[in-house]
């Protein structure tokens, strides 16, 4: 399966952003609130500056205390973003997320982002097509 069609499937393709100088607090409401992990940190909407996830504040937490909830997204987001393009396969993508270790990959057009992915999502397309491949198989053997 492909990015693409990985995007397409989501019930809701709309990226939350914030936008750099957002405080951390601001930034924690916003997932809180819709329920996600993760923010991209952008000027525009369009334009990757960096992304900030609940992983991301929650160290900050342990290491600084509350006090860090009024600093600004920008100190604390992860500005060198690994993206992937929508003609990228499911597979790529999530050995991409394995190795580095993150849970969130921005698709990127040019420098433009068209959309934003999660482990959940690509599990959800693995998941998806496995079940596919099962119900096929099973055809087969059944002579359907």
């Amino acid at each position: 399966m492909l990015v693409q069609q990985l995007l397409k499937s989501k019930p809701d393709q709309v990226v939350v952003t914030v936008k750099p100088g957002t405080s951390l607090a601001k930034a924690a409401e916003i997932l809180a609130l819709k329920r996600i992990g993760a923010v991209i940190v952008s000027p525009d909407g369009s334009h990757v500056a960096g992304i900030l996830s609940e992983r991301d504040i929650v160290r900050e937490l342990g290491k600084r205390g509350v006090g860090c909830m009024s600093d600004k997204v920008d100190d604390v987001m992860t500005a060198k973003i690994v993206g992937c393009a929508a003609s990228d396969t499911v597979d790529q993508v999530m050995q991409a997320m394995t190795a580095g270790r993150f849970r969130h990959m921005p698709v990127m057009e040019d420098e433009v982002m068209i959309g934003l992915i999660s482990i959940g999502d690509v599990v959800k397309a693995q998941i998806s097509e496995i079940a596919m491949e099962k119900q096929a198989l099973e055809h087969m053997i059944m002579g359907h």
